[in-house]
């Protein structure tokens, strides 16, 4: 029978007092024994709105907690007793229906909008009543089938309203509801739009990393709101979403790791997916189990529909393979192409916003992004020559964010095949006047090492990059001068072609004019800056710059043993040196020497100091 709770007679909100009584604990204990006897008397559902709006006008954080936690309990009956789920008898129970999804969504934008509470045990409650709450409706929009089957459901408008507080993170509305609150606070709380890391941190330790169904959702929703949000009202959204996705470091590599669900019904194993040739003789209108209003939200399948089958190709080549847009939303969660695919759309979507302008935030993401490319985004993707165009565009913003790009396009040469002529062309521009002079040198020189390590460069390429650092040597400062030499000396060793580059007393200037390094000439010029450093005033320098005048019979040097030096570490290798044998000194103490000059304005004579004048560059 279905039920017959009345209806409000009104549905606006009442208006709720200013402050807090001693017995609001009391009443909303009273309220949410008034809903759960309500619900299995099937009488007036009145109660459940008093408690909502008890929750939405409460300030005191203790209060507001047990308000949420008694409105979680409420809904956790209301739902078990099937009436949001079970299909209604009459027009009053789906007006009841109705209702009761209206005040669900209202509670669901309170827990949505703490997710940004000043309050940290209110911002992660809201978040564990939501997965919980998208847990119970899951399960019981599953069971409550019109077929005999079980058709394994995700509730997804109420996991969207979650999408947004995590990823448009809407200001809490606690303190809304109150007048009293003074300028000061209202300037303290205001709504910066970046996602909580307490929040973020347990979203993505327990329920992103934890559930394959919940990656899944996340990731298509996600990428479907990044599409349609309001980039001037929602700056931040880029900076949230690449905050999850920097972070999730568990990824299924096989389809036996997807075992793993919030939704317990959606474990079963599906139907098995049919081929194309099977689908191509059926109607294409026939109806599907997860086949909703939302259905559009499905056009994710097609995206990728020439890239990858549901299972790895079997070694039978005449078995037909399954279109990942043939596949229903319960045999999307057990394919692991579908699942990267899924990676795939996000990452191809966010990833053009994280490099708008030239500004430092936009190089800030680009740089965040990097970071994580070569190992936590690539080996995802069902094509990661995908990334290509953007990975390029980065290289222009030269610097760090420059570098990481070149290191992701090395990966993409090295490891998929990828085809890009101008890669060396692109490092040879960053071998500039600044080079060795910023914070990010040992960085750089880990990449140049990694990228020139190949036996098979041309040595023409190879005499531009080591001709480049030897002329930028000759005003580097000496902690990266000790970098030039013995990098330059892995090179010559590994390139016996490039000896002559020592040895050549008549040489040929180098163009240093031209981009293209494998045009530059510079295998007939000679390597002159080097040898000058054997006179440098550094001692560690000056020794060091004479391994070239010996024969190349020492091992290669660890580039590493010299990348983080400082003007303070050599100075503290100076000073703690054992001295072997005192140096001879001569040196007498003699008086300051003055000099005395007139001066033309005052018509008066001058004292000078004459080592003050020497070393006057003004």
């Amino acid at each position: 029978m279905a039920p017959r709770p009345s209806l409000p007679s009104s549905l606006k909100k009442r208006k709720a007092a200013s402050n807090t009584s001693p017995d609001d604990a009391a009443k909303i204990q009273k309220l949410e024994e008034q809903v759960t006897t309500a619900v299995t008397s099937k009488t007036s559902l009145n109660p459940l709105t008093d408690l909502l709006e008890a929750a939405q006008n409460a300030t005191e954080p203790s209060i507001l907690t047990k308000a949420i936690y008694a409105l979680y309990r409420s809904y956790v009956v209301i739902i078990t007793n099937g009436l949001l789920s079970n299909i209604p008898a009459n027009e009053e129970a789906k007006a009841v229906r109705a209702w009761l999804n209206e005040r669900l969504h209202e509670y669901t934008e309170l827990l949505v909008g703490l997710l940004k509470d000043e309050d940290a045990t209110l911002r992660t409650s809201a978040l564990k009543i939501l997965l919980s709450i998208q847990k119970h409706l899951s399960s019981s929009l599953s069971k409550a089938s019109s077929s005999s089957a079980l058709r394994p459901q995700f509730h997804v408008s109420h996991f969207k309203q979650i999408l947004q507080g995590l990823i448009l993170c809407p200001p809490s509305p606690r303190g809304r509801a109150s007048n009293k609150r003074s300028k000061s606070e209202r300037l303290n709380s205001e709504h910066d739009g970046k996602v909580e890391a307490d929040v973020r941190d347990l979203f993505i330790e327990s329920y992103l990393s934890e559930h394959d169904d919940v990656r899944w959702f996340f990731l298509r929703e996600s990428a479907s709101l990044l599409a349609t949000y309001s980039k001037s009202e929602y700056p931040d959204v880029p900076d949230n979403l690449l905050s999850f996705l920097e972070r999730l470091t568990t990824f299924p590599t096989d389809s036996s790791e997807l075992n793993s669900w919030l939704v317990e019904e959606l474990g079963t194993r599906p139907p098995k997916a049919k081929t194309s040739s099977e689908s191509d003789d059926e109607d294409e209108n026939a109806d599907r189990p997860e086949k909703t209003a939302d259905a559009e939200e499905d056009d994710w399948r097609k995206f990728f529909e020439d890239e990858v089958v549901t299972e790895p190709k079997s070694s039978d080549p005449k078995k037909p393979s399954v279109r990942l847009h043939k596949l229903t939303v319960h045999q999307s969660l057990h394919s692991l192409s579908s699942h990267k695919a899924m990676f795939t759309r996000t990452w191809l979507t966010l990833l053009p916003l994280l490099s708008v302008g030239s500004s430092e935030n936009s190089k800030a993401l680009a740089a965040r992004a990097l970071n994580v490319m070569h190992g936590g985004v690539m080996p995802h993707l069902t094509r990661p020559v995908l990334v290509m165009d953007w990975i390029a565009s980065c290289v222009d913003y030269g610097g760090t964010v420059g570098l990481l790009a070149l290191n992701a396009l090395f990966i993409l040469i090295k490891d998929y095949n990828l085809d890009y002529p101008s890669f060396y062309t692109r490092l040879y521009a960053f071998l500039d006047r600044d080079v060795l002079h910023v914070k990010h040198r040992a960085r750089f020189f880990r990449l140049m090492e990694l990228f020139l390590s190949s036996t098979l460069l041309p040595a023409t390429l190879l005499a531009s990059f080591v001709k480049r650092l030897a002329r930028l040597s000759l005003n580097a400062p000496p902690a990266a001068i000790v970098m030039v030499i013995p990098f330059t000396y892995n090179i010559l060793k590994k390139h016996p072609a490039l000896m002559v580059m020592i040895h050549r007393a008549d040489d040929v200037p180098q163009d240093e004019q031209e981009p293209n390094p494998t045009l530059t000439n510079a295998i007939e010029s000679s390597l002159w800056e080097l040898y000058s450093q054997r006179n440098h005033y550094h001692s560690a320098v000056s020794t060091l710059a004479r391994i070239f005048e010996e024969a190349f019979t020492k091992p290669n040097y660890s580039l590493e043993d010299f990348l983080d030096h400082t003007y303070t570490t050599l100075y503290e290798t100076e000073a703690k040196r054992k001295i072997k044998k005192e140096p001879a000194l001569a040196l007498e103490p003699t008086q300051r020497a003055w000099f005395v000059t007139p001066s033309p304005e005052t018509e008066s004579t001058v004292v000078l100091d004459r080592v003050d004048s020497v070393w006057s560059f003004s």
